[in-house]
């Protein structure tokens, strides 16, 4: 994997041979990859592979007990949450897990919650309300109240409004219809294209490989494959997994 003439604006994100544990009870086991700039970076795996605690690791909450993960050339491991944040990585967790009885804006602030400048907020704001337009319109209106597609849009924005040099989405697509999950996808290649990269943690194999550039597979904590979205659909262990 490479940097196509090093024009993006941070260093991959390193994650090399972490061990992580809940206890006694180990969940990874000797983990690396990495997730470069200007690029989709997809993890797959089925429920329990590790991909929630991966997420957490790189959080900094749950550190890993062996190994480090780097970002934009800096040492992360085990660093506090709100200073990982701060660094330019942000997060949009798995179930949304928006604020119900705030309304759509005061969720979308939230996640500008460590910038001062009211002129990059309003600016922000915009920018996410023009990815949104729906958003623009309700507003005013409690996200407790909304659509699970509305609710979705708002964890996104929530998400975008740090400005995020690389964000973390795990499953996007989870309790979705269809049409809602494509209109996720088409936003998600879009905001990379735009220059954010993302690490998109998802069991919807087809459409994420369809998007990513580059991906790794997760089972029983260790990663078991890693390629070009092509070459992981031609890979036996996947192919058994995913595609029957």
């Amino acid at each position: 994997m490479t940097d196509p003439g090093g024009k993006f604006r941070f260093k991959p994100l390193f994650i090399d041979g972490i061990h992580v544990a809940y206890g006694k009870a180990g969940v990874l086991s000797d983990v690396s990859m990495e997730i470069l700039p200007g690029r989709i970076t997809c993890l797959l795996g089925a429920n329990g592979a590790g991909k929630s605690t991966l997420i957490r690791a790189v959080l900094g909450l749950t550190p890993p007990r062996q190994g480090s993960i780097a970002f934009d050339g800096m040492d992360i491991t085990g660093a506090p949450t709100h200073a990982i944040v701060g660094k330019g990585i942000a997060c949009i967790p798995e179930g949304r897990r928006i604020f119900p009885k705030m309304s759509a804006q005061e969720n979308l602030l939230m996640g500008a919650f460590q910038e001062r400048s009211k002129e990059l907020i309003r600016a922000r704001l915009e920018k996410v309300y023009g990815l949104f337009p729906r958003l623009a319109e309700r507003r005013a209106q409690l996200a407790g109240t909304m659509s699970g597609g509305e609710q979705a849009m708002v964890s996104i924005g929530r998400g975008l409004m740090s400005a995020p040099k690389l964000l973390i989405i795990d499953e996007p697509s989870l309790g979705l219809s269809p049409a809602l999950v494509n209109e996720n996808f088409r936003i998600i290649r879009r905001i990379c294209e735009e220059g954010t990269a993302v690490f998109l943690v998802e069991q919807n194999v087809r459409q994420t490989l369809a998007i990513a550039h580059y991906g790794y597979v997760l089972s029983q904590g260790r990663v078991v494959a890693g390629g070009l979205p092509a070459e992981l659909k031609e890979n036996e262990q996947v192919r058994k997994a995913y595609f029957g």
